[in-house]
């Protein structure tokens, strides 16, 4: 789906962070459930809401046939590259098993299953590792390779690399590090009744990325193509900020706030397994406080209140992710 710019006008809210900073951080593009094709439950409803705290959603769920649909649902989350460069530095690798994932099914209150899935250039290699006693999520914090290399002889430091499971940290590098990706599946079984609609309701907290410094001040903007394609900023959204920043050193000369981004991601490509589009789709944004600022790529965009702005679809047939922008201003204490 290519969204539409929206006319940020109506969307007061807005974010001053620079693609360019070194305290900047990815945000993780977590979603909405999904389930394997299917052409036997279409998905009625979605009422979705957003903001830096909480994701919640609700659906409503028809199985059109006249059997019973037992289907695996699962929750996407984003791989975890091996040459991502997650777990390098500073990062702190995103642990999908902590997340405050809470689900309904008619009210009543279900668990989600777990599963980690190492792949190495597509071919799944989980039990391969699990016979070395290996861990398939090996990705830490920090920049070194995870103990179980460290441990390794020389020979096998040799075999592991031939074998592809090992390969140098970075180009010409003497150290090793895991070649493999890992897959987290979020997962639990599904009965959908015959001709029976089904209430699944689904809340977490969010990982959002971030940053703080100026990429959306006026001298960053022309080469600034990122902030502008992800995010749909326009020229209303710029002037919205440029304002807030002269009032902001107008009225605090001394000690001006400073802006600073969060970024949310959500992917919404997982509607698209059910049968036929979404019925009705209802997003609502909130971005915070009245005074911050918000864009994303989503057309036919109206406020309902102070901080939240709402989009309704029928018959939608969502695409890609959804990118939020939020920016809101701090003062140094």
């Amino acid at each position: 789906m290519r969204f539409a710019a929206i006319p940020l006008t109506t969307l007061a809210l807005a974010a001053a962070v620079p693609a360019h900073a070194n305290d900047s951080a990815a945000a993780v593009g977590l979603g909405g459930i999904e389930l394997r094709q299917n052409g036997a439950v279409s998905m009625d409803s979605e009422d979705l809401f957003i903001s830096k705290d909480e994701v919640r959603v609700s659906y409503r769920f028809t199985n059109r046939s006249a059997r019973p649909v037992e289907t695996v649902v699962s929750f996407p989350v984003p791989v975890l590259a091996a040459d991502s460069g997650m777990f390098e530095g500073d990062t702190a690798v995103p642990d999908y098993r902590s997340l405050d994932f809470r689900t309904t099914v008619d009210g009543r209150p279900v668990k989600l299953g777990v599963t980690e899935q190492a792949l190495l250039r597509g071919r799944d290699i989980t039990a391969r590792l699990k016979a070395l006693g290996w861990p398939v999520n090996w990705m830490v914090k920090g920049g070194e390779a995870p103990e179980f290399v460290r441990r390794l002889g020389a020979a096998q430091r040799a075999a592991y690399r031939k074998e592809g499971l090992l390969k140098p940290t970075y180009a010409g590098s003497t150290s090793l590090m895991p070649a493999w990706d890992v897959v987290t599946h979020i997962t639990r079984n599904q009965v959908f009744p015959p001709g029976r609609t089904v209430v699944v309701t689904h809340r977490y907290k969010p990982i959002n990325g971030g940053s703080v410094a100026g990429a959306l001040e006026p001298g960053y903007r022309g080469t600034d193509k990122w902030h502008r394609t992800t995010y749909c900023i326009d020229p209303d959204f710029y002037a919205a900020y440029d304002r807030r920043q002269a009032a902001e050193r107008k009225a605090h000369p001394d000690n001006p706030a400073y802006a600073s981004e969060t970024w949310i991601s959500y992917i919404l490509g997982s509607g698209r397994n059910w049968k036929g589009p979404i019925g009705e789709f209802r997003l609502v944004v909130d971005k915070g406080k009245p005074d911050n600022l918000v864009s994303f790529c989503m057309n036919g965009v109206k406020k309902i209140s102070p901080t939240q702005f709402e989009v309704r679809k029928t018959r939608f047939e969502p695409k890609g992710n959804l990118e939020i922008l939020i920016a809101e201003w701090y003062r140094p204490e």
